[in-house]
């Protein structure tokens, strides 16, 4: 099979796509308007983390680990904050066995299967908290266990939590620890019968937030098919908690489809009504492998339309609308840009890109360790789609500096900034 880019005719992606393909497999047409917030532009100088000491309990010290930092990629036409980014000191594709039909050939994940051969790549590498020195990173892991709350830093093992900790950022997930959906890359634990959800935690999130000095909150969950609404009303409980005690915080929150479209679109009036800046709803991957990765009561329709009903009510609020993807699981070219073609025409502002990681044995294989490269040119191609701004590189989550990424793209929360600064006046 040619790889992308060869001469000669190629065969139409073999799904609904809405951008013209050329042949070297980039869009040249996307048959949207741009969104109505200011120009996009390229963020991936935010992706530099920054080089810490690593620090155990006990005083051990080990030398530090720094991560390289991601390909910076242009806004359109050459514009952005960096046009000239400096070369970044990754290994090659064919370093980490990825071919040219590596992009172009399906392939499906399975738990159990052969992981890719060799070593995990170099840019993997993060340091670990500084918890004998960074005061910070223990003030949010005291303050989050003291009040019984539960973070999807913790909860999904992800590998950013030193940076963000040691930042002041913490994304806390509501409802409990427990969820009622079985997906295959997920490492929080599941039950068709969790706990009940705590009355007090709303109060709880909101004083927490209100001690960490934050400007920017995520809020995620578990999937809750126990509860009738879903926890839509626990969340906007939350929402006007945290509003009500720092009217300052931008907050987003990141849901679940609610179970089905008339649910998600009642669940979608609540939280806008309660107050959130950012509406988030993770796709998670491409159309061909939803059955593959997520549990079988999600899907591409429903994700699709949870979003849709999002930017339709939201929109004339203010209110942003945000997803993610994770790459690695076997998708191919084609399918990513149908998936981003489609959330554009689904009214979607922002798009993260990440790799997927396996949590454990039990969870799907990794199929490619997609090279920064990669990201980077996805990054490019959805800022000419129109999206608000695209934040990809191999350990970009969807909340993954989410505050920073939303002041540099200069948007704004309900209200602007000069809201912002009453509320923290206020405060003082």
């Amino acid at each position: 099979m040619a790889p992308t880019g060869a001469g000669g005719p190629r065969r139409p992606p073999p799904s609904r796509s809405l951008i013209a393909m050329a042949d070297a497999g980039v869009p040249a047409v996307v048959n949207m308007p741009p969104p109505a917030f200011a120009a996009p532009m390229s963020l991936g100088f935010l992706l530099r983390p920054r080089r810490l000491s690593i620090r155990r309990r006990g005083g051990v010290a080990t030398p530090a680990v720094a991560v390289p930092r991601a390909v910076v990629s242009p806004g359109p036409g050459g514009a952005g904050p960096s046009s000239s980014p400096e070369a970044a000191p990754f290994p090659s594709p064919a370093d980490v066995q990825s071919s040219a039909d590596d992009a172009i050939v399906p392939r499906t994940p399975a738990v159990g299967a052969p992981m890719p051969a060799g070593r995990r790549p170099s840019w993997f590498r993060v340091p670990a908290p500084r918890v004998a020195v960074d005061t910070t990173f223990s003030d949010v892991s005291d303050s989050v266990h003291s009040r019984s709350l539960h973070t999807v830093c913790e909860e999904a093992a992800c590998p950013n939590i030193g940076e963000c900790w040691a930042g002041g950022t913490a994304t806390l997930m509501l409802l409990g620890d427990t969820c009622t959906r079985g997906c295959r890359f997920c490492a929080v634990a599941t039950s068709p019968t969790p706990p009940p959800p705590d009355e007090n935690e709303p109060y709880a999130t909101a004083v927490a937030v209100s001690q960490w000095g934050l400007d920017y909150v995520v809020l995620t969950a578990v999937d809750r098919d126990d509860l009738p609404d879903g926890g839509a009303s626990h969340f906007a409980a939350t929402v006007r908690a945290i509003k009500a005690a720092t009217p300052e915080v931008v907050v987003e929150v990141l849901v679940g489809d609610y179970g089905g479209p008339a649910a998600a679109a009642e669940a979608v009036d609540v939280l806008v009504e309660a107050g959130v800046d950012v509406f988030a709803h993770n796709v998670e991957t491409v159309r061909r492998l939803q059955p593959h990765v997520r549990d079988r009561r999600a899907g591409y329709e429903s994700s699709m339309a949870v979003l849709a009903a999002a930017a339709r009510v939201g929109h004339p609020e203010g209110v942003y609308t945000k997803t993610s993807l994770m790459l690695g699981l076997g998708e191919t070219d084609a399918e990513i840009r149908e998936v981003m073609a489609d959330l554009r025409a689904a009214g979607v502002d922002v798009l993260t890109l990440g790799q997927y990681l396996r949590p454990t044995e039990h969870h799907l294989s990794v199929v490619e360790y997609v090279h920064p490269d990669a990201f980077a040119k996805w990054e490019a191609e959805g800022l000419i789609m129109g999206f608000r701004y695209v934040t990809a590189g191999p350990l970009v989550r969807s909340s993954y500096k989410a505050g920073d990424f939303f002041r540099a793209a200069g948007m704004q929360p309900r209200g602007g900034w000069a809201s912002q600064k009453q509320g923290q006046d206020g405060r003082e």
